[in-house]
């Protein structure tokens, strides 16, 4: 069975779907809010959907919010934010006007969208998302690939170098991030058939 993966409850996420994903692939994977547990991870899976300000709240409550950056930031384990979840890496958001994890130089904000019969918020649905470089978790992923959406908000990058694939929806926004051991989708890959169990698998061997 591969890795050791713990998906991080903290009260606003899809769980148990991201959790068959990696049991489809035949990933070791457990749901817990525990910080022993996740002190002991070998990989992380942020997920969540749901109000910003409200998600920083709960992961404080649940005493995650320390142990999630000793993990990610000191010991560098593996994590992977989904939507929400990818949201809370950003220093600030507008959702609440809350103070984000701040692992990325970078801000979520609501879609500035001019033709709401043509892209309607929030944006629902499948669309493209095109990755910007060759990364381990991307392989195996074509540009014309298309991945399932539910969101209003998204995230903006300060550094360019955070981007690793952008969605077009009336205009280009980042649609994945990465640096070093954090990765994040905008996007479902639970949601998102075959691609997005690709995806998962990737994330899973990442070496």
């Amino acid at each position: 069975m591969l890795g050791d993966i713990v998906i991080i409850d903290y009260g606003m996420g899809n769980l148990r779907s991201v959790q068959k994903k990696f049991e489809r692939i035949g990933a070791k994977s457990r749901i817990t809010r525990e910080p022993s547990q996740i002190a002991k991870a070998e990989k992380l899976v942020l997920p969540g959907v749901g109000h910003f300000s409200q998600a920083c709240s709960k992961l404080k409550e649940f005493d995650i919010w320390d142990v999630l950056n000793q993990r990610v930031l000191n010991d560098k384990t593996p994590v992977l934010g989904i939507c929400l979840g990818m949201q809370l890496m950003a220093k600030t958001s507008t959702e609440g006007n809350a103070e984000g994890l701040g692992w990325f130089d970078a801000e979520v904000v609501k879609f500035n969208i001019q033709d709401r019969l043509q892209h309607k918020v929030p944006h629902t649905g499948w669309n493209n998302a095109a990755f910007t470089r060759d990364t381990q978790f991307s392989q195996g992923i074509s540009n014309d690939s298309s991945f399932y959406f539910v969101h209003a908000y998204h995230i903006v990058c300060n550094d360019p170098e955070d981007v690793l694939a952008t969605t077009d929806y009336e205009y280009t926004f980042t649609s994945a991030i990465q640096r070093d051991n954090i990765w994040g989708t905008q996007f479902h890959p639970e949601k998102s058939h075959d691609v997005g169990e690709k995806l998962i698998k990737n994330f899973v061997e990442l070496t």
